[in-house]
Formats: structure tokens, C-alpha cells, sequence
């Protein structure tokens, strides 16, 4: 009989449980793809190789922060929950059902909630895992044949995670309910919240949370040498100034705007004044909760997108695209595929002790490199340098470490000849072409391609060949496209979360808020007005913490100054649409709360 009641109660609210199931099965799923990513054994081991190591790292970490998170996420989802059938739970109860029976009723309804949204959000998580999948490789230039989308360890630790928290949940939700008294139950939505009237202590704490604010930013400021203090120290001064700003600043403004009878007396004004200072406190730790989210969620966005700057800096700090050392057919097919720039080729015959070149060939071709020099902000700027034939054969010269390095005889001794000479030295006779392209990301694949056609026939050339510029832009290309992909899915996961969090608090409050909203339809208030409160009361609660939420980012990606040449390049891109997600995430909540307040 209580199973029936129970699932009538549930259907009563299926558009709540919708909301609710909706947030947990993005956070299953997205935990379930990051997890699938970072431990998948095929793709990092045969596949992927180097650049796996740092995916893998890139990964758990995004893996450590969806945890924090997801955690967070849950205790709010959990409490919306529980807010939903506490009356109904009271009512049983009242009606003669033991509070064990109630007690197993609840926790077997919070498990069950649980393991279906991690069960939906993995089956979810497969499609998702396998297009973001594509997608990665297809940044990272790579033929994959090792790649499991559904991976069963991924499946198993997923299920664990989500079990474990909604077991620990389910156990609190009952112990709450089993010792709560039935009128609590049935008037806990009804309590009276007291609110402090000490205005001395309110200034002197909004004083002191926009001074620790002030304080974070500067410190964020420091540089990035300091990293070690700049983040426990910034965290610390704005997490406490961002909560002391909601909980004292709010309430000035609140009832600033109170006193002001020209204001407040505009329409139902002072009714929704009163509807935020009355929730002041409730609200207080979530808007602070919000604000860190929204943050955290832009910045992962921001960053991960600039993330793909890096490669710019891969392909300046190599002159030469590809090196080529042998003729075959197979090296000839992959150079014909080119769009080839400029050709330097130098023939040398390499001896024990020595390595003779053509001087001729230098002398009308000079080699190339580049170098660089650090700026102010730790990146270095690169330049094209022509180096000096008669410094090829210097003892430990610049000029001649390059010439060395390309061929592999690093030890020996460079020596320019002529022509005729050449050719009556005995020894290894060999040669090098150097050739850059017009465009090195569109024939970045076919480049790669070649130097591995070459590394495979000469092993004994790895060590020089494995530095071209198309290994170097593997590894720096699996780094940023790593960043780039958990920053993108990291800020999804956190706007889903953080929107879906405020969006049950709003929402766990709207049975008491029903019967204000009747009183004031039956005394004549018009529902266009009723509904413009409601759209004011909650727009300023989303307002609020995106406002705090965006100046944090734009101060917080000076940390970032040591890991990208230009953090706020773009910033308008990943700002616009997320704030055009956080709309769509106001709207959908202000329409659920017109249908649960206000009468058809």
C-alpha cells in the first residue's frame, strides 16, 4: 500500500523528477566519458604512445574535479529530493505508518533515483564517448584501431561512484525522516526564518568580503612563479569574500531598495523585495556555491579552447617541416602529396671521426633555424636566423650543433670540402634534404606519415628524426587537444550542474510560495504582474552569481599566463555562449515555477 502511494506521489511530481533525473544523468554521463578516456589500455598503449601519457594525466585530473563536483552537485539534488516527499512521508505517518517502514521506504526511492540516472547516464555516456572520441582523434592526426567506447572498468567504477554517494544519501534521508516528528514533516516548508537586524554587523561584513575579493584579485595578480601561494591564498580570500558579499551586501541593497518608497511601492515591487530578503539566508551559501560553479565552468571553457594556441607556438619553433634522408618510393609518394615550400638538400660522407660536407651546396643554400628569447609573460618570442657557413666547422658552435643534431653525429667533427673532394672521400656517403611547406597543419598528416616511413627503414636515425616538427607537433597536439576537450566537457558538466542546483532551490521553495501568489490573485493582482515578479525574483537569483561568477574569470586567467601566450584571446566566444545557456536554463526554471505557484 505504501509503494502505491508512494508511486502516486511520484507521478504527481514527474515534472520535478524530470528536472532532477536530467542533471543526474548529464553528470553520470560525462563522468562515465572522462573515465572511458583516461583509462581506455588499447588506445593509450598502441595507439596514442607519448602524447597518451600526458591525455592521461589531462584526463584523471578532469576526472578529480568532475568528482569534487559531481559531489557537491548530488548533496543539493539530494536535499531537492527529499524536500519533494517529506510531506508526503509525514502524511503516511500520520495516517499510522511505522517510521521504519518510511524510513526503508525512502531509502530504497533515493537508491533506486541513483543507479537508474547512472544506469541512463552510461548508456548515454557510449554515444557521447564514441563522438568525442572521433573527434579527438581526428585533432590528434592518428590511426586508431585499439579504441573500446564501451569499456566495462569505466562501466564498473561509474556504477560504484554513483552507488556509493546515493548509499550514503538514502542512509541520511532516512535517519532524517525516522527521527523528524510528523508535524515537521508536514510544516517544514512553513517554518519562519529569522533574520538579523544588526545593520552595524551587516556593513562591516559586506566591508570585509568586497576587501578579501579585492584582496584575491591582487593576489592573482602575482607572478606565476609563485603559483604555490597564489592558489590556496586566492581560493581562501575569495570563497570567504564571495560569501560575506551575499550574505551582507545582498541584504543592504535589499533594504536600501526598501526604504526607497518611489521604488519599492512600483506595482508588487516590495512583495518580491520581501521574497528575496525572507530567503536571504537559505540563499546565502547557494549563490556563493553558484558563483565559484559559474566561474569554475567559464574558465574551463575559456582555457581549454585557448589550449589550441599552443600549436602555434609548435610550428614557429622549428624552421624546417620535414627532414628527408632516403629516396624510396614509398618517402617519394608521400613528398609528391606535398605543397612544397622550399628544398634544401646537403650530401655528406660520414666517417668514424669525421663528417664532410659539400661547401658549395651550404654556400648557396645557408642553413636555417630558429630562436627565440623569453618575453615578460614566460613565452618566447621566435625568429628566423641564417647561420653563418664558416661557423659550421667551429668546435661546440651554435651553427654546428644544428648541422649536427640533423644528421645524428652528434661527437664527430664537421668538415667543408668541395665538390671533387667529396666524392674521394671514403666513407658512408649520405645526404639530407630539408624542405618546409606552404601550409604545415594542412600537410601535417602527410609530413608525419613520411618521417615515419623513414624512422621504420632507419632506426638508427631515430634519435634526429624523432625531433622533426611533425613529432613535436604530435605531442604538443595530444597536450592541448587533451585541455581542450576536458576544458570544453568540464564546463558543461558544471553549467548543468551549478543551473540545476539553483533550479531545485527555486523550485523546492515553490509549495510555500503557492499560497502567497493565491492571496495575491484573489485580492486582484493580474497574473501578467504575477508573473513579472516571478521572472524578477528569479532573474536577480541567477543574475547575482553570473555577475561575481564572470569578474572572477576575467581576473583568474592571469594565472594561466605561464601556460598560454594570450589566456584571453577569444573570451567573448565561450562567454556569449555560455551565458546564452545560463538564459536558457533561467527561462526553463522561471516557466516550472509559474506552473507549480500560480493557478491555470
Amino acid at each position: 500500500m505504501i509503494w502505491k502511494l508512494s508511486l502516486t506521489g511520484i507521478k504527481s511530481r514527474l515534472k520535478d523528477y524530470t528536472v532532477l533525473f536530467s542533471g543526474l544523468v548529464v553528470a553520470s554521463m560525462i563522468f562515465y566519458m572522462f573515465l572511458s578516456l583516461a583509462i581506455n589500455p588499447g588506445f593509450m598503449s598502441h595507439d596514442v604512445n607519448a602524447p597518451g601519457n600526458y591525455l592521461s594525466f589531462i584526463f584523471g585530473f578532469g576526472i578529480v574535479l568532475l568528482v569534487i563536483i559531481t559531489f557537491v552537485y548530488l548533496v543539493y539534488a539530494n536535499s531537492f529530493l527529499l524536500s519533494m516527499r517529506q510531506h508526503d512521508y509525514g502524511m503516511f505517518m500520520m495516517l499510522g505508518a511505522k517510521s521504519s517502514r518510511i524510513g526503508l521506504l525512502i531509502f530504497c526511492e533515493t537508491l533506486l533515483t541513483g543507479i537508474i540516472a547512472a544506469v541512463l547516464g552510461i548508456f548515454i555516456g557510449f554515444g557521447l564517448t564514441a563522438l568525442i572520441s572521433k573527434l579527438l582523434i581526428a585533432n590528434l592526426g592518428l590511426k586508431i584501431t585499439h579504441f573500446q567506447v564501451i569499456l566495462p572498468s569505466a562501466i564498473i567504477w561509474t556504477l560504484i561512484f554513483f552507488v556509493a554517494i546515493f548509499f550514503l544519501a538514502a542512509l541520511r534521508n532516512a535517519h532524517k525522516l525516522v527521527r523528524s516528528k510528523v508535524i515537521d514533516l508536514l510544516h517544514e516548508s512553513q517554518k519562519p526564518i529569522k533574520l538579523s537586524r544588526k545593520n552595524g554587523l551587516r556593513v562591516f561584513e559586506a566591508i570585509l568580503g568586497i576587501v578579501l575579493l579585492a584582496a584575491g584579485y591582487y593576489i592573482m595578480r602575482m607572478p606565476a612563479s609563485a603559483i604555490f601561494f597564489i592558489i590556496p591564498a586566492a581560493l581562501i580570500t575569495i570563497v570567504a569574500g564571495t560569501y560575506f558579499t551575499f550574505d551582507s551586501l545582498f541584504t543592504l541593497i535589499i533594504n536600501f531598495l526598501l526604504k526607497r518608497k518611489n521604488f519599492a511601492y512600483r506595482g508588487i515591487r516590495i512583495f518580491t523585495l520581501g521574497q528575496l530578503k525572507f530567503r536571504i539566508r537559505d540563499y546565502t551559501r547557494i549563490l556563493s556555491v553558484i558563483s565559484l560553479l559559474f566561474a569554475l565552468a567559464l574558465g574551463a571553457i575559456t582555457v581549454g579552447l585557448n589550449f589550441n594556441s599552443l600549436n602555434d607556438q609548435a610550428v614557429k619553433s622549428t624552421y624546417y617541416d620535414a627532414t628527408i634522408i632516403e629516396n624510396s618510393p614509398a618517402v617519394q609518394k608521400n613528398v609528391d602529396k606535398l605543397d612544397i615550400k622550399t628544398r634544401s638538400t646537403y650530401h655528406y660522407v660520414e666517417t668514424k671521426k669525421d663528417v664532410y660536407f659539400d661547401k658549395s651546396e651550404f654556400e648557396k643554400t645557408p642553413l636555417r633555424d630558429v630562436k627565440f628569447k623569453q618575453n615578460g609573460n614566460n613565452f618566447p618570442i621566435y625568429k628566423t636566423v641564417t647561420l653563418k657557413t664558416s661557423e659550421l666547422t667551429m668546435k661546440d658552435s651554435y651553427a654546428g650543433n644544428v648541422l649536427r643534431i640533423q644528421t645524428n653525429t652528434l661527437g664527430k667533427t664537421v668538415k667543408l670540402v668541395s665538390s671533387n673532394q667529396l666524392k674521394n672521400i671514403q666513407g658512408q656517403k649520405k645526404f639530407i634534404t630539408l624542405i618546409t611547406v606552404k601550409d604545415f597543419v594542412k600537410d601535417y598528416l602527410t609530413l608525419m606519415k613520411l618521417e615515419k616511413v623513414q624512422l621504420a627503414s632507419n632506426p638508427a636515425m631515430a634519435q634526429a628524426l624523432s625531433r622533426t616538427k611533425p613529432f613535436s607537433y604530435q605531442m604538443i597536439l595530444g597536450f592541448t587537444s587533451g585541455f581542450e576537450f576536458m576544458g570544453f566537457f568540464l564546463g558543461i558538466a558544471f553549467l548543468t550542474m551549478l543551473a540545476s542546483t539553483l533550479m531545485f532551490k527555486v523550485l523546492s521553495g515553490a509549495a510555500s510560495d503557492k499560497m502567497r501568489y493565491e492571496m495575491l490573485y484573489k485580492i486582484g493582482t493580474r497574473r501578467k504582474v504575477l508573473k513579472q515578479s516571478i521572472r524578477h525574483e528569479i532573474g536577480v537569483l541567477f543574475l547575482l552569481p553570473r555577475i561575481l561568477g564572470v569578474i572572477d574569470v576575467l581576473f583568474g586567467l592571469r594565472l594561466f599566463t605561464a601556460l598560454l601566450p594570450h589566456p584571453y584571446m577569444g573570451f567573448w566566444v565561450p562567454f556569449s555562449i555560455f551565458i546564452v545557456l545560463y538564459f536558457i536554463y533561467y527561462a526553463v526554471t522561471v516557466k516550472l515555477y509559474e506552473n507549480l505557484v500560480l493557478q491555470k
